[in-house]
């Protein structure tokens, strides 16, 4: 019981700190829950930690740009003591001017093609984060399992390792199947454990919003669409190229087969990217109430709603990592899948052999019953 209450404590610990995080209107400006929700959702140049009264508490990330004057390096920090124009906030730094509007930086007076963008955003720094994460797990893991006296899995390892063993039990065989699974392994494991690090990171005070922008979705996707085209074999691509309709249907089939190839990727790059943005939606809405309404009555009834769809979406996390897991291993098992139509040829005279022995055999067993009746 003492747990349970722990737990929520911390819940409502966080929430508290994404209301002021996430929400955090000025008293002069009538709050925009729409702006409000849409910033937080986006990337930017700094870490917006958490926001006391008018303080905003931020990370400046490294500002990478290279424009006709050569490479220009500096912290998003300096930005701060620019000048506000109504174009945006005015930066001067040697030859080169530049202003940034909603986290997009062009020189002033150029076209915006003149700045290429090379920046570590909240998004990339939260990628880099998740990547060492993940080096950090399966680096422990992989060291408690390097002894030369087998043992059953502790700490770590016995967390990680029934995951392992359910995406290759429930994900990997049955969609690949046993003989060709072992290779496609490390892809969907790297795919499961990133995604669900990366979901579960996305829902902490602050944290960056990586699975729910579609850019990382959609290179995930596109990495499986990478597999897929890698790995077909020769049924997968007849199937595309003649598939088993009449001839006169091709000039149809074909197109729309070759269309199919490309939307089951970009199918898995939208499912995951509306779910996760979906749910920061809704919790962001419901923390807004309390703005919108101007009343305090009403925060313990969106902080309620709140931390339950907080909870809910850790199971969300775990769902959306396994659902572009599996989708990703049918896709590729449907590349690899070998065609059984001649061996079942093959073996039909010997099944038929085997029924025709059968029913002597059953006839003799229907005599014996007979007589003992």
């Amino acid at each position: 019981m003492k747990s349970i209450k722990a737990i929520l404590l911390i819940f409502i610990a966080l929430l508290g700190l994404q209301l002021s995080a996430y929400a955090n209107p000025q008293p002069e400006e009538e709050f925009n829950a729409g702006e409000t929700i849409f910033h937080h959702l986006s990337n930017s140049h700094e870490w917006h930690l958490f926001s006391i009264g008018d303080t905003h508490v931020s990370i400046p990330l490294p500002v990478i740009l290279y424009t006709p004057n050569g490479l220009d390096v500096f912290l998003s920090s300096e930005f701060h003591h620019g000048k506000v124009t109504e174009e945006g906030i005015m930066l001067e730094r040697g030859k080169n001017t530049y202003i940034i509007e909603h986290d997009h930086i062009k020189l002033a007076g150029h076209a915006e093609a003149a700045v290429y963008d090379f920046s570590i955003t909240k998004n990339v720094a939260s990628m880099f984060l998740s990547v060492v994460l993940l080096f950090i797990i399966f680096g422990k893991v992989a060291k408690s399992y390097q002894t030369d006296k087998p043992q059953a899995p502790k700490g770590l390892a016995g967390l990680v390792e029934p995951v392992i063993l359910f995406v290759r039990d429930e994900i990997a065989v049955p969609a690949i199947g046993k003989d060709k699974y072992e290779r496609f392994m490390p892809y969907l494991l790297t795919v499961f454990f990133y995604i669900w690090i990366n979901n579960l990171l996305g829902l902490l005070p602050g944290a960056a919003n990586l699975t729910g922008n579609i850019t990382i979705t959609a290179t995930l996707a596109g990495f499986t669409l990478v597999m897929i085209l890698f790995n077909g074999n020769k049924n997968y691509w007849g199937h595309i190229f003649a598939p088993p309709v009449p001839t006169w249907l091709y000039p149809i089939m074909v197109p729309i087969e070759i269309v199919g190839i490309f939307t089951k990727p970009f199918a898995l790059a939208i499912r995951l990217f509306a779910n996760i943005t979906a749910g920061h939606i809704v919790i962001l809405s419901l923390l807004s109430l309390i703005f919108i309404f101007k009343s305090f009555a009403v925060a313990p009834i969106s902080v309620g709603f709140a931390l339950f769809i907080n909870g809910l979406e850790l199971l969300v996390a775990f769902i959306q990592a396994f659902v572009f897991t599996l989708l990703s291993a049918l896709f590729i098992g449907q590349a690899v899948e070998e065609h059984h139509h001649e061996e079942h040829e093959a073996h039909h005279p010997a099944h038929e052999e085997a029924n025709h022995a059968e029913k002597p055999a059953q006839a003799e067993i229907k005599e014996e019953v007979a007589v003992t009746a």
